[in-house]
C-alpha cells in the first residue's frame, strides 16, 4: 500500500470547430472539421479503445456534430451515387470539374494543400516534402504557379490528406500503406480509395464514442450550440469582474441576450440528444466561460457539473474577502482539486489545473514521450501526496483534444498511449469521469464540495474574457453583431418571415454569436488565420441580413482585423495563465 489516498485524474478533451459552411450555398470555406476528424477524433477514440482501463470525458460541440454528420452523408452520397461534395478541397479527390491551372481558384486550392505543420507532417514524408519544395520555389517567381498541372495538384492533394491522417488509420490500413508507397502519379482510383478511408474514419466517430460511453469508459458532454460566450450574451459588464478597466462595445448590451443564451443551450442539448441518444450530465460552457448568471442558465437546463480554468477560482477568491473557501485554500493550496459550489446553485464546478494542462498543450511536444509522461505523473503524485486526507482529490486536465497533437511527433501517438498506460498501472492515481466522481461522492468517497459566495466571471484563458472582448477590433465585431441582432428582432417581431424562414434566420444568428470570430480578431494573431476568420464572420453576418430579407450593409465589405503576430502554436490554442 502506498499510504496515499486514491486520487482521481479527469481528462476532459474538448472537440470543437466552428461552422465553416456558407449556409446559403452549403459550400465549406475551410476543411478543418473533416481534417481534424480523420486525424484527431479518430485517434482519441482509438487511444481509449486500446487502453480499456482508462477513462476520459469528451466534449463535442453541437455545430461540430452537425458538420461531422454532414460530411458523413455527403461522402456516402458521392461514393454510392456520385453526388457532388460541397467541400472544394475534398472534392479534388473526386471526378468533379477542376479549375484551370493558373486560375485564382487553382492557386487557392494549391495553397490550401500546403497548410500543415511543416516539421511534423510535411517533412515527415519525403514525397510530400518534395512537392512542397516545388511549390516553395514557385513562390519566388511571379506567375510560376501557372506551370503546375492537374497531376501536380492531385499529388499534392493526396499527400495533404495522407499527412493529416491519424496514426490509427495510417498504421492499420493497407490501402494507406499502398498509397504512401505509390509516392506520385496518383490516379482517380487512388483518390477514390483514399476517399473511402476518409469516409470510414468520419462515419465511425460518433458510433465509436457512443460505444465508449456505453461501456463506461467515456463520458460525453456538449456545449451551447454554436459555442457562444454565455456570460457575454447575458451581460457585457461581466467583463469587468476580472478586467475592471476594460473598454466595452458601444452597444451597452447584447439585445435579448438572456433569451439567446437559453436558445443556444436548448438547441445544443437537442442536437446532442439527437445524435448520442441521451442528455449529458455535464457541460463545458464555451471556452469555460462562466459567471453566476451563466451557472444559473446551466442549472435551468438540467446540467449537474461544469468546469473552467483555475485562474477563475483564484480571481473569485481574491474578490471574496470573507469567504471561508479563501482561507482554506490559502492554508491548503491543493484543496482546489475538488468540486466547488457557487452560492445557492446546484451545479458542481471543477477547476482545470492550468499548469499541468498547458504542459501537454505547449511543452511536452518537444520531449521524448517517456520523459514527458514521467514528468507529468510525477506532478500528479506530488498533488496527490499534498492533498488533504479528508477529501477525495480530483485533478482536472482540460484541454484542446485536436490542435495540440499536430505539434507532437506522429500525432502524439506514443505520448497519449504511454500516459494512459502509466496512470492505469499506478497504485493510487485513477482516471475517472466527472459524473463517476460525483457518483462516488454520493455513495462512498467523500467529496467535500467547497462553497464559493460568488464566481468571478471569466474563462479558462487567463481567467478573463480578454480573448473575446475589451479590445477595439473585438468590440467593433460585437457592435456589428448587436446591430444585426436588432435588425433580426425587428423582422421577427414584424411577422414578415414564415416559420421555416424564422428558424433558418435563428440558426444563422447562432453562428454569428459563436466565440471563434472574436478569438481571432487582434494584431497578436497571425494574418492568414485572422483573414480567414474575419472573412467568414462577415459572410455569416451578411448571410443573416439576406435571410431576413434585408440588404447587407456595405460596411461588411471592410475587414475588421488583419493580424500580424506569431503566437505559439499558430494561435489555435492559448495557455491558461499569462
Amino acid at each position: 500500500m502506498s499510504g496515499v489516498p486514491e486520487t482521481s485524474v479527469v481528462f476532459l478533451w474538448h472537440m470543437h470547430q466552428p461552422d465553416y459552411r456558407d449556409c446559403l450555398t452549403g459550400e465549406y470555406y475551410f476543411p478543418w472539421t473533416y481534417l481534424h476528424a480523420i486525424k484527431d477524433y479518430t485517434d482519441m477514440a482509438a487511444h481509449l479503445e486500446n487502453n480499456p482501463g482508462s477513462k476520459a470525458v469528451f466534449n463535442y460541440v453541437p455545430i461540430l456534430i452537425e458538420q461531422l454528420v454532414d460530411y458523413d452523408q455527403q461522402l456516402n452520397a458521392y461514393l454510392t451515387k456520385g453526388e457532388l461534395l460541397s467541400d472544394p478541397l475534398l472534392a479534388l479527390l473526386t471526378n468533379a470539374e477542376r479549375p484551370e491551372p493558373g486560375s485564382e481558384r487553382f492557386a487557392d486550392l494549391l495553397q490550401k494543400c500546403t497548410r500543415a505543420n511543416r516539421e511534423r507532417i510535411i517533412d515527415r514524408f519525403e514525397p510530400y516534402q518534395h512537392l512542397m519544395g516545388l511549390y516553395d520555389n514557385a513562390q519566388e517567381v511571379e506567375g510560376a504557379d501557372r506551370y503546375f498541372n492537374q497531376q501536380y495538384l492531385t499529388d499534392l492533394c493526396v499527400w495533404y490528406h495522407l499527412g493529416w491522417l491519424g496514426e490509427t488509420v495510417r498504421r492499420d490500413n493497407p490501402i494507406i500503406e499502398r498509397l504512401q508507397q505509390q509516392s506520385f502519379n496518383y490516379t482517380a482510383d487512388h483518390c477514390r480509395d483514399l476517399l473511402q478511408v476518409i469516409y470510414s474514419a468520419i462515419s465511425g466517430i460518433i458510433p465509436r464514442h457512443k460505444k465508449l460511453a456505453e461501456s463506461g469508459q467515456a463520458e460525453l458532454i456538449t456545449s451551447p450550440y454554436a459555442h457562444p460566450i454565455l456570460p457575454l450574451l447575458l451581460d457585457f459588464n461581466s467583463t469587468h469582474d476580472a478586467m475592471p478597466a476594460a473598454p466595452l462595445p458601444n452597444s451597452g448590451e447584447y439585445p435579448g441576450g438572456e433569451a439567446r443564451a437559453h436558445w443556444q443551450m436548448q438547441k445544443g442539448l437537442d442536437v446532442f440528444k439527437q445524435h448520442f441518444g441521451n442528455m449529458p450530465k455535464g457541460c463545458w460552457a464555451s471556452e469555460g466561460a462562466l459567471s453566476d448568471a451563466a451557472l444559473k442558465v446551466l442549472s435551468e437546463h438540467g446540467i449537474r457539473w461544469t468546469a473552467t480554468g483555475d485562474s477563475v477560482l483564484f480571481n473569485s477568491l481574491q474578490n471574496s474577502a470573507n469567504n471561508t473557501a479563501a482561507d482554506k485554500i490559502k492554508s491548503e493550496p491543493d484543496t482546489r482539486h475538488t468540486a466547488f459550489q457557487v452560492g445557492e446553485g446546484d451545479v458542481h464546478v471543477f477547476f482545470r489545473d492550468d499548469g499541468l494542462s498547458d504542459k501537454i498543450g505547449f511543452e511536452y511536444a518537444n520531449w521524448h514521450a517517456d520523459d514527458a509522461v514521467g514528468d507529468f505523473v510525477h506532478h500528479l503524485e506530488n498533488i496527490a501526496k499534498a492533498a488533504p486526507a479528508d477529501n477525495h482529490t480530483v485533478i482536472s486536465i482540460i484541454m484542446d483534444g485536436e490542435n495540440a497533437w499536430e505539434y507532437y511527433p506522429e500525432n502524439a501517438w506514443y505520448f497519449i498511449d504511454a500516459l494512459y498506460k502509466k496512470i492505469e498501472a499506478h497504485p493510487y492515481l485513477t482516471t475517472r469521469t466527472y459524473s463517476e466522481v460525483l457518483e462516488l461522492a454520493d455513495n462512498q468517497a467523500p467529496l467535500n464540495t467547497i462553497p464559493l459566495e460568488h464566481l468571478c466571471a471569466g474563462s479558462w484563458v487567463y481567467g478573463t474574457f480578454s480573448t473575446w472582448i475589451g479590445e477595439a477590433e473585438k468590440n467593433h465585431a460585437w457592435d456589428i453583431l448587436c446591430e444585426v441582432k436588432r435588425a433580426y428582432d425587428q423582422v421577427i417581431d414584424s411577422g414578415a418571415l414564415d416559420q421555416q424562414q424564422s428558424a433558418e434566420a435563428s440558426l444563422q444568428l447562432a453562428l454569428c454569436e459563436g466565440s471563434d470570430w472574436f478569438w481571432w480578431f487582434g494584431d497578436y494573431n497571425p494574418s492568414d488565420s485572422v483573414k480567414d476568420f474575419d472573412r467568414l464572420y462577415r459572410q455569416h453576418v451578411s448571410n443573416l441580413y439576406t435571410s431576413l430579407g434585408l440588404v447587407p450593409p456595405s460596411s461588411l465589405d471592410t475587414p475588421i482585423s488583419t493580424g500580424s503576430g506569431a503566437p505559439a502554436n499558430g494561435g489555435v490554442m492559448r495557455q491558461g495563465h499569462q
